[in-house]
């Protein structure tokens, strides 16, 4: 049998060729039958017929002489093993679709749906295993190492460096030999990984452990230590480029240098260092606090750093921007709000020369706002939401109330770590993350989830990656990234590798040993002793990247980029360390470091012109801010001080709920459960007393989902069609001495079950000062059988109606409007809001992952929301009836507002002569809609200048 291996061999060999036949008529044959969906193109139909037989057969084959490829050449690892098992199910799933083709053909299937089902499988099945199959061929990272922020290309001049200092010793020490060994180590890394590793084990042989290295592959040792002329390793790298034989492969061998290395360090016994191999680049941890450098007219310490930064690149200082771009610029970034015109224009006309740094110290200390503007930010990146996956279930937490209080009384930075990773009742989402329904792969375990938000939002570090093996963009290995899940777990963590446990126990440790010890018996303690060693100002990592999002944030371009790549190299690492080392000294203090970089210079320069998204990416040379776009909810928040309040109800009410009032309805049971309400009407009732004495007034609240009719002691007092407006009226008219009673006609509209509630408050006054509140309640009482007449006053009988359900507020949140107290014109802020579909267009993330940075380009999903949008229109055409009655028919006058109020400036005369021609002598509502539609899109609105 041995004799003739070799055929199995060659046919195995035929596999690569081959591949490509299935891959090439199964995507064609999907790519047609979609363009015969509705009937269209018949004459396609043979075509299709004829790719996806040939398709099947030739996956059948192709699967076959890479299973042959497999057993009898050197293809070994799990990559292998996974790219053979969904090769296998491509070729299966080519067959069954081929079958269920033919016989939809031949009629005997009703229509092409399970066909057009099976194909699309197909195909998803076979784009799997292509990247699997390319990942085999061309390594791992073979897509991934070209995308900016993972440029891993091996350093020659460090090799050259090295093996021109080694030659000059006659003896090399431990020393030496160590950086040899890792040098080596790294040519092995970038070289030979791809197809020598624990994943690819090509000829049984793995490079990427010292056990690999010096057991060999099936045909023995590859290293003979002290003779590279026996060593099979040194004579495969030093073949000709064009044999067989030739490591790492044809076409691609190694350098001279890197030879001259490997036989260098075979010469020297093959020395293997203890030291973990740095393959990837990697930032320091110790931050120290770099010099500032001398600059002439520059006494900021930001604008000394950037002077030097200005001078290395040939780069003139730009005149800053005027009052008016800045005083906008200061409100957005550090509130969230557009300044009114009376702000800016006492701003312009100020003349104290620290009239900017006046005006930051001021909005810093609006808390109010700028708790409200930032929350996103740190909703964003500590994967906080107030609706979403695992919500209904309980298997995730909130932490917005720690967070609300921790920004609005300024909590110092190491203190909010501190509370996040070692946390108490109110702030353990964080770390708990999400506990899926049902199984989760291992690398989703709420163990791991801690430590890969920890590593992102916090370090900059991705965990991920290394959560299903050693990472591909880091140094970070699967090992270590179970020591430091396993910090948070209740028991020992077993190692799995791609979702396969390896039957290795995890080792508690920190990413960062050389910080301090956090083994401990228990949870509580560890996570006490990681709370203690993650703040120390000898972690780096953790203020340098609190850091660079900051100045990202501010300057539209972090530092480093991406901002969760916290090991490449930044474009100035004397600001960054600077700016870190000062937030340290300063106590941790967050608003110091906005302040810090806000009052420099470098902040009041204008936006930079870069001609193309790649210059700000990969090749950025720092010029000034980037220009920045409104966030949703700061687009949401300024519609909403344009033009009318865009939400009604806010998810958190800082204030907590004034009213104890909660939405009730009518119980609706089937099978002996409570079931969502039915549509329909439905009747409430409440009965109570009042006192012998004079009222001094007597307030009502309402809000009905969907509509109401009120009766007050058979008066019928109002109704309503909209639960997002809270009615309020005055009733002391229609209550009387002795008992009264409130009747409410509810309606809930719909085909099917849907919530439905009664939101109502009265308050009365006495003129002895006293007051009473009531309260939507469970002891109102419902019925769904119309009641006989007279069932509005006092004196009707409801013993046979049943006691309401109370319903609570989750489906509606908290009425902004809904308090007797005036709130001067304040609105619900966007960050209070619960995900809405119309943020969710503008870019709010979902929150389920950590995001440290939204995209900002425009999006069609965004193009067609703020153009045929129906919610977005409907704010603007009850905002134009609201206009129309404030200013009535002064078309003037109403233009020279919406410039004033939306862009901070006046309309020139061409604008003013267009915005008047369209409104005219008497506005209408859809002209004046149009009006505002024209100014929310324009670049000058929705762009941070």
């Amino acid at each position: 049998m041995e004799e003739i291996n070799w055929i199995f061999q060659l046919l195995g060999r035929f596999h690569p060729l081959l591949v490509h036949f299935p891959i090439g008529l199964l995507v064609v044959a999907l790519t047609f039958e979609l363009l015969t969906i509705g009937g269209k193109r018949l004459g396609l139909r043979d075509g299709i017929c004829w790719m996806v037989y040939i398709g099947a057969a030739t996956a059948v084959v192709a699967a076959l002489m890479g299973w042959l490829l497999r057993t009898y050449d050197e293809f070994t690892g799990d990559l292998v093993n996974y790219h053979q098992y969904t090769g296998i199910a491509t070729a299966v799933l080519a067959v069954i679709t081929a079958l269920i083709m033919r016989n939809v053909v031949s009629k005997k299937l009703p229509d092409y749906r399970l066909y057009r089902f099976a194909l699309f499988l197909t195909v998803v099945s076979l784009t799997i295993a292509g990247h699997l199959g390319a990942n085999l061929t061309h390594g791992e990272d073979y897509l991934t190492s070209i995308l900016p922020g993972n440029n891993n290309t091996y350093d020659n001049s460090k090799s050259v460096a090295l093996l021109n200092e080694l030659k000059k010793s006659d003896s090399l020490t431990v020393t030496q030999q160590d950086r040899l060994n890792l040098e080596v180590r790294a040519i092995f890394a970038h070289n030979c990984y791809q197809c020598h590793s624990e994943n690819k084990q090509k000829g049984e042989l793995m490079l990427d452990s010292k056990e690999g290295v010096f057991k060999g592959g099936e045909s023995g040792p590859v290293i003979v230590a002290g003779k590279p002329a026996e060593s099979e390793l040194y004579k495969r790298i030093t073949l000709s480029p064009n044999e067989d034989g030739v490591m790492p492969k044809k076409g691609k061998v190694l350098k001279e240098n890197e030879i001259a290395l490997v036989k260098l360090w075979i010469q020297n016994g093959a020395h293997w260092s203890d030291q973990a191999l740095k393959v990837f680049p990697e930032a320091e941890l110790a931050l120290e606090k770099p010099d500032l450098p001398k600059a002439e007219n520059q006494s900021h310490p930001v604008d000394k750093l950037i002077a030097s930064y200005f001078d290395k690149n040939n780069i003139d200082w730009p005149t800053v921007v005027d009052d008016r771009t800045f005083i906008r610029r200061s409100y957005m970034d550090v509130i969230g709000l557009l300044p009114e015109p009376k702000e800016i224009e006492q701003f312009i006309v100020d003349s104290n020369p620290n009239k900017r740094d006046l005006l930051i110290d001021k909005l810093l200390a609006d808390t109010h706002n700028y708790t409200q503007n930032w929350l996103s930010f740190w909703n964003d990146l500590l994967r906080n939401d107030y609706s979403g996956t695992g919500f209904i279930t309980g298997g995730r937490k909130q932490i917005t109330q720690w967070l609300y209080t921790s920004l609005e009384e300024n909590k110092s930075y190491d203190k909010m770590v501190k509370e996040l990773v070692n946390p108490t009742e109110v702030s353990e989402g964080f770390i708990k993350g999400i506990e899926w329904r049902g199984v989760v792969n291992a690398s989703q375990r709420t163990e791991m989830q801690a430590a890969q938000n920890i590593g992102q939002s916090l370090m900059g570090v991705n965990v991920k990656c290394a959560s299903c093996h050693n990472s591909f963009v880091s140094n970070l290995t699967l090992e270590q990234s179970y020591g430091f899940a396993s910090i948070f777990a209740d028991s020992v963590l077993e190692l799995n590798r791609c979702d396969k446990p390896i039957g290795k126990m995890a080792k508690v440790n920190f990413l960062y040993p050389e910080l301090g010890e956090v083994e401990a018996e228990s949870l509580k303690e560890r996570l006490f002793k990681l709370s203690e060693v993650i703040v120390k100002p000898e972690n780096g990592r953790l203020y340098r990247t609190i850091t660079n999002r900051f100045w990202d944030r501010l300057m539209g371009r972090g530092i480093i980029e991406p901002l969760d790549e916290m090991d490449n190299e930044p474009w100035d690492a004397d600001l960054l360390d600077w700016l870190a080392s000062d937030f340290v000294e300063s106590g941790y203090d967050l608003k110091h470091l906005i302040k810090r970089i806000m009052t420099s210079k470098v902040y009041q320069l204008p936006t930079a012109n870069y001609k193309n998204i790649e210059d700000v990416k990969s090749n950025y040379v720092f010029k000034g801010p980037v220009l920045k776009r409104m966030s949703a909810e700061q687009f949401s928040d300024a519609v909403s001080q344009l033009i009318k309040p865009v939400y009604a109800a806010v998810a958190y009410n800082p204030k907590g709920n004034e009213l104890p009032s909660a939405r009730v309805w009518h119980r609706e049971i089937k099978f002996d459960r409570d079931v969502l309400p039915e549509p329909g009407k439905r009747y409430f009732r409440k009965t109570f007393p009042l006192p012998d004495k004079a009222i001094a007034s007597a307030a009502v609240l309402i809000s009905v989902d969907h509509s109401y009719t009120l009766y007050i002691n058979e008066k019928k007092i109002l109704e309503g069609t909209d639960w997002t407006k809270v009615d309020k009226l005055n009733v002391q008219n229609a209550l009387i001495r002795g008992t009264n009673t409130i009747a409410i006609e509810g309606v809930n509209e719909g085909n099917i079950a849907n919530p439905a509630g009664i939101l109502f408050s009265m308050k009365i006054s006495y003129e002895d000062g006293s007051e009473v509140i009531l309260n939507s309640d469970s002891s109102w009482k419902s019925t769904a059988d119309k009641p006989s007449e007279g069932w509005t006053s006092a004196g009707y009988n409801d013993n046979a109606w049943k006691e309401v359900r109370n319903y609570g507020t989750s489906n509606w949140g908290n009425l902004i409007d809904f308090t007797f107290e005036d709130h001067d014109g304040e609105f619900a802020r966007a960050s209070l809001v619960e995900q809405h579909p119309f943020m969710k267009a503008m870019g709010r993330p979902s929150r389920e992952n950590v995001t440290t940075s939204r995209d900002e380009q425009p999006t069609l999903l965004q193009a067609l929301e703020l153009t045929n949008g129906e919610f977005f229109n409907n704010v603007l055409e009850e905002g134009a009836g609201i206009w129309l009655e404030r200013y009535g028919h002064d078309s003037e006058k109403i233009v020279e507002e919406l410039y004033q109020k939306s862009l901070g400036r006046e309309a020139n005369d061409q604008e003013k002569k267009i915005m008047i021609s369209v409104l005219g002598d008497e506005p209408k509502k859809e002209d004046l809609q149009d009006l505002f539609w024209s100014t929310l899109i324009s670049p000058e609105f929705q762009f941070i200048n």
